[in-house]
């Protein structure tokens, strides 16, 4: 399991690269519910979402030769423009495996920054199948998305940024895919207070890592929220022991609650989010999560890489 050692190493490896993305507060919402909610803006990040930081470090710790063979990863956009920009910044080629049917504009970004982008399969988990194909083809060097260590440490700076500047913190709230932030921010977390909350959020219709940890492995889900960045077709099985292991707690939202909080964070907080970014937001705003009176609650806001049309179509509802 990652522990506050490696993720400290990993801010180092990556400081200076990164933006210091800004723990935002809301009055309104800290006074409907009784709390002082906090929101860890990670669509400010470089490539518009926090998955650079697990890429940066990961593409650190490769050898030369490993350097030379160049780099693969699978993604529905977010880890993929991560991957393809630290590969481009690091000068190491980069080839992503998507599928038919992924935002446009994500692929159109990732190929922007420099990569090769395989859209051969059709859905989620044909492109793990075909992923292990071209590993097997090019001997490139896997940077998963979300089931690397090295990876989860990169994605634990999010944790540390939240304790330094809101040190009070109680509980943690995390968008959950394939489990790899949530398990990276409450091994830092959990280090330095054992009493904090950590709440891994999915949505309803993209529960890998709910199912998992009711399993205790990996299990196999069909993915189908709104929220694609969320929809993983399985959790990491590291991610699965790392949030058993430090007593995550998981909660699941409707497409209804991601709905209502997106249109809450674009009207209220002026946040332009993706819709899987808002998972957190929405297990408050739902009544999904109950926190003590006054206690310090962040939702991490984890991307901003929303086509314009979703956008619309979801604000035009409300």
């Amino acid at each position: 399991m990652v522990s506050l050692d490696d993720v400290e190493r990993a801010r180092e490896t990556i400081s200076g690269r990164l933006h210091r993305t800004p723990l935002l507060r809301s009055g309104t919402l800290s006074e409907q519910l009784g709390i002082d909610a906090r929101f860890k803006a990670e669509l400010f990040q470089r490539t518009g979402s926090f998955k650079v930081r697990g890429a940066l470090n990961k593409l650190a710790q490769l050898t030369d030769d490993e350097k030379r063979h160049g780099v693969i990863s699978i993604s529905a956009g977010n880890h993929a423009q991560a991957v393809a920009w630290a590969a481009r910044e690091a000068g190491i080629d980069a080839l992503i495996v998507m599928w038919q049917g992924a935002d446009e504009l994500k692929v159109a970004a990732t190929r922007g920054y420099g990569a090769a982008v395989d859209q051969v399969a059709t859905d989620p988990a044909a492109a793990f199948q075909r992923l292990d194909q071209l590993m097997e083809e090019t001997g490139r060097t896997l940077v998963h998305p979300f089931d690397d260590p090295v990876v989860h440490a990169g994605q634990g700076t999010v944790g540390l940024e939240i304790l330094e500047d809101a040190p009070e913190t109680g509980v943690v709230l995390v968008p959950v895919g394939g489990g790899g932030l949530v398990s990276g921010i409450a091994a830092a977390v959990k280090a330095k207070r054992p009493g904090i909350r950590v709440i891994a959020v999915e949505p309803e219709l993209s529960a890998a890592l709910h199912e998992g940890l009711k399993a205790g492995a990996s299990v196999p889900v069909k993915p189908i929220s709104a929220a694609d960045a969320l929809n993983a077709p399985f959790a990491g099985g590291n991610c699965i022991a790392a949030c058993r292991e430090l007593g995550v707690e998981s909660v699941l939202v409707s497409e209804d609650d991601l709905a209502d909080a997106f249109g809450w964070l674009y009207a209220r907080m002026k946040l332009a989010c993706e819709l899987g970014a808002v998972a957190s937001t929405a297990a408050l705003r739902s009544g999904k999560v109950v926190c003590a009176p006054g206690e310090t609650v962040v939702a991490v806001v984890s991307g901003g890489n929303v086509a314009p049309r979703q956008a619309a179509a979801i604000l035009e509802k409300r």
